[in-house]
């Protein structure tokens, strides 16, 4: 693996950021506990110095520097060789008279009266810290009493040792995590870009292999292969559309092409006017125009645009006023229109778009519906939303030809004599999509139901 690409990657970069973290936090820790622990060894020190002194003090007050030096030889040989405790009594010259100091050290002494000496000579490999606190005896006598901090130093030492290996621990379990990490992640979102990779030079078909592991990177995954599924199916669609337009307009494009050549001719030696040419030329544009808008209006309601026009509709008035309008044309086709509308039925959406889309069902009823039939408009009220019905006793649609009926400029055989362009179901699946809704085709034993079922996604709901 590229060892800059990995250096580079955010999830080696993110380990490596909550290793600081975290190490920081370490460093941070073990500092306190250091001062801490140091800290409070001194104040013992320095508070078991003190006891001596003053223990020391009282002794002279009472048995003069006698009592004095043989308090501090029974203390001396009460102490193991390795003890620290440190006493000297010294002359009016800093000459050592009794203790177990060779010399006063030659040090000033803080603005306490505290002395912080090495014990040991300078060229011994091995020296340590002591500090000691003298006190002014009298007749020019000195006394100084004081510990050897080798044990606090050691500690000190060793706590400041534990704190550089701990730190450079940490950050090399870090780096370690932090690659190993990285290592996963890359190969994991290199996948995904040579899919996508192949996406972008043309294999729709190529899918992320998922892997089970339940985090962020696998529901990346499903989000991106259902992307993928659907950029098929949309560029599908766009090529069977481009293919039924060809195929569906050139019919009427060469019609309109000839009936202007031969408006062209100043004799059509078909025995029709100047002007019936031009009204079939106008027709014929008409028609094509018409084809043309309603794919402008399905892309536009694919788009989503008119989502924010969205009001409550009422679904009961809408049904009324579609029968209402298709009426006088259901009676001159010799028709029968029925409606059934359950009262108190809204729905939240665009009320021209699902006007357009239940006048598109009827239309739909009359073109295919033969005279005598009957049609049935419903809308009712269940358990999973608002349903909007239109079932008629017509010749109905095949089972395997429901769904491609939904797409745009797909007819039916048996309807390529009838006018229309095939856009009719398109518009309303789109309407559909537009409000989270679905439009389902089924059986009626005889003829065809069409059913707009809008679920909780479109804010149903049933007034009271």
């Amino acid at each position: 693996m590229d060892l800059k690409k990995l250096l580079r990657s955010s999830p080696f970069r993110l380990a490596v950021a909550y290793a600081s973290l975290f190490t920081g936090s370490v460093l941070l820790l073990l500092s306190f506990v250091y001062w801490s622990t140091a800290g409070y060894m001194l104040r013992q020190a320095d508070e078991t110095i003190e006891a001596e002194i003053a223990g020391l003090a009282e002794r002279y007050q009472t048995g003069g520097l006698v009592g004095l030096t043989t308090l501090i030889e029974q203390r001396l040989a009460r102490q193991q060789p390795t003890g620290s405790s440190l006493y000297l009594v010294a002359d009016a010259a800093y000459r050592p008279r009794v203790g177990n100091l060779s010399a006063w050290p030659q040090v000033e002494a803080d603005t306490d009266g505290w002395l912080n000496f090495r014990l040991g000579q300078p060229e011994e490999e091995e020296t340590h810290w002591a500090r000691a606190r003298q006190f002014r005896l009298g007749r020019g006598y000195y006394l100084l009493a004081g510990r050897d901090m080798y044990e606090l130093e050691s500690i000190r030492v060793t706590v400041v040792q534990t704190i550089v290996w701990g730190f450079a621990l940490t950050i090399v379990l870090a780096l370690v995590g932090g690659v190993l990490v990285g290592r996963g992640r890359i190969r994991r979102v290199s996948v995904i870009n040579r899919a996508i990779s192949d996406v972008v030079a043309g294999d729709l078909t190529r899918r992320i292999p998922i892997a089970a592991t339940g985090d962020d990177i696998e529901q990346l995954t499903n989000n991106l292969n259902r992307m993928l599924a659907e950029l098929e199916e949309q560029v599908d669609a766009v090529q069977r559309v481009s293919d039924n337009i060809a195929h569906d307009l050139r019919t009427p494009l060469a019609r309109l092409r000839t009936r202007l050549e031969l408006l062209r001719e100043s004799e059509t030696g078909l025995g029709e006017s100047r002007y019936e040419l031009a009204e079939r030329a106008v027709v014929e544009a008409d028609g094509l125009l018409a084809t043309f808008n309603a794919l402008l209006r399905i892309a536009r309601i694919e788009a989503g645009r008119r989502r924010q026009e969205f009001l409550r509709v009422d679904i009961t008035r809408l049904i009324h006023d579609v029968a209402e309008l298709y009426g006088p044309l259901f009676d001159e086709a010799d028709l029968r229109l029925n409606t059934h509308p359950e009262d108190g039925l809204t729905v939240v959406g665009d009320r021209d778009l699902l006007f357009q889309a239940v006048a598109n069902l009827i239309d739909n009823v009359l073109k295919h519906v033969p005279s005598g039939g009957c049609v049935m408009l419903t809308s009712r009220y269940s358990t999973s939303g608002v349903d909007i019905v239109v079932a008629d006793n017509g010749p109905g649609v095949p089972a395997d030809e429901r769904i491609r009926v939904l797409e745009r400029f797909y007819r039916l055989d048996a309807s390529r004599t009838k006018p229309g362009a095939g856009l009719g179901l398109s518009l309303v699946a789109a309407v559909a999509k537009l409000h989270d809704a679905t439009l389902s085709l089924s059986e009626n034993s005889p003829g065809l139901q069409a059913a707009l079922c809008f679920g909780p996604g479109s804010a149903v709901d049933k007034e009271a």
